[in-house]
């Protein structure tokens, strides 16, 4: 079984930047694509950023596309997700999840493991 762990979310004034990080266990990081989902009150999960097996292809959704950047240390069995220029739209609680192939993905049904989610919230 493998285990997700998110870390970094926070309070942030919009304008503002945090890092994410997701750490999983196991010896299998470097063999699948990661990504990053969000969930805000009363909305569903979405997309916000995948990263192929050896980082070589990232994929954003409109919303964070050149905000945001995501990237992985496969030593380090760790993604991450650079957010900069942060909106009050981008409260959400975050999601790391682990693809069930090398290839980055936008959707939820090609992901197996979640993590437990990390909250960020933007004031305005």
């Amino acid at each position: 079984q493998v285990q997700l762990v998110e870390s970094g979310g926070g309070l942030v004034q919009a304008g503002g930047s945090l890092r994410l990080s997701c750490t999983a266990s196991g010896r299998t990081f470097s063999i699948y694509a990661m990504g990053w989902f969000r969930q805000a009150p009363g909305k569903e999960r979405e997309f916000v950023g995948g990263i192929s097996r050896n980082g070589g292809i990232t994929d954003y959704s409109d919303s964070v596309q050149g905000r945001f950047t995501i990237s992985r240390d496969n030593a380090k069995n760790t993604v991450y997700l650079q957010m900069n220029s942060l909106k009050p739209e981008d409260t959400a609680v975050y999601y790391c999840a682990r693809g069930v192939t090398s290839a980055s993905s936008k959707y939820a049904r090609d992901y197996a493991y979640w993590g437990q989610g990390t909250q960020v919230t933007v004031s305005s």
